[in-house]
């Protein structure tokens, strides 16, 4: 079956609404040949006359009248989806944005983004995911709005990314250690007892490439920086984190410079092409940067 051509929908709704010819070619901006060759496409297309003549004029038939309303209602919607879409109203926004976010992103920004949101658009909900992988499938199929993370050379192509802070490792140590005392040189820090933070992946803390094969004693692992912080805060273990996705969940205990060179990491956030454009999204976006600048 030959696809119908919709340009005609424009003009079955001038004429119908016009109830002339002349009128409809006017209404257009089409000369009286052009109109009528369109009138006949129309008439073959819907295999009804449309307009007949009586007397002097034109009356539509029993299948134009009851196509008036239906036309004129399409061709309004499609002309409204077309149009540039309005500016935002942040007072009027109601919508919820699924954010997937490292581990930290809550605790140090959380608040003071929820309260920006709040302050500026009050029907506007957050709902933070935490985020164990990589993996950018819900970013794709919108389940997540928006994702926070290291970007490495695995990342998806498609998605789009925008740099929110670098960060650096530091090493914590529970209030009282004893190497919250004096210089701190490789050798205390390799003798101490190490809480290892291991992601999914196994791949090798940048922390130990740069140790360049030197051995730190780990006496125990964890999957998170939080939990790390936690057996560091009740033991005498050594937790090696970044400085600012935990600066809220150290608090109380004693952080130091490493004594090696580890590269900072750049933390940034994550989205799907398709929200580009999309102005509450774009809002939402420049709070999270200014947020965390």
């Amino acid at each position: 079956m030959d696809q119908p051509d919709f340009n005609l929908l424009v003009t079955l709704d001038a004429v119908l609404t016009e109830g002339s010819v002349a009128g409809a070619a006017r209404r257009l901006n089409l000369s009286a040949s052009a109109m009528s060759r369109a009138l006949a496409r129309l008439r073959e297309t819907t295999s009804d006359p449309l307009l007949v003549r009586a007397g002097r004029g034109l009356v539509p038939t029993p299948r134009a009248l009851e196509l008036r309303e239906p036309v004129h209602r399409l061709v309004e919607e499609a002309l409204a989806a077309l149009r540039p879409a309005a500016p935002l109203d942040l007072s009027t926004l109601a919508r919820t944005f699924t954010l997937r976010t490292r581990e930290g992103f809550v605790e140090n920004f959380g608040a003071v983004l929820v309260a920006r949101v709040a302050a500026e658009a009050p029907g506007v909900r957050l709902h933070f995911m935490p985020k164990a992988d990589r993996e950018t499938t819900l970013l794709r199929d919108g389940t997540v709005d928006l994702e926070t993370g290291i970007v490495g050379a695995e990342a998806d192509p498609e998605v789009r990314t925008r740099a929110l802070f670098q960060d650096r490792f530091i090493g914590v140590v529970r209030a009282g250690h004893p190497l919250a005392r004096g210089r701190m040189t490789l050798a205390r820090y390799l003798a101490a007892s190490h809480v290892l933070v291991a992601r999914q992946g196994g791949r090798q803390s940048p922390v130990d490439v740069a140790l360049q094969g030197a051995e730190r004693s780990i006496a125990a692992t964890t999957g998170s920086f939080a939990a790390a912080l936690a057996l560091a805060r009740a033991s005498d273990m050594v937790a090696t984190v970044p400085a600012r996705q935990t600066g809220v969940l150290r608090e109380g205990m004693h952080s130091f410079d490493l004594p090696i060179e580890v590269p900072p990491l750049t933390v940034s956030m994550l989205w799907h092409p398709r929200m580009d454009a999309d102005q509450a999204h774009r809002w939402l976006r420049g709070l999270v940067l200014e947020t965390c600048a």
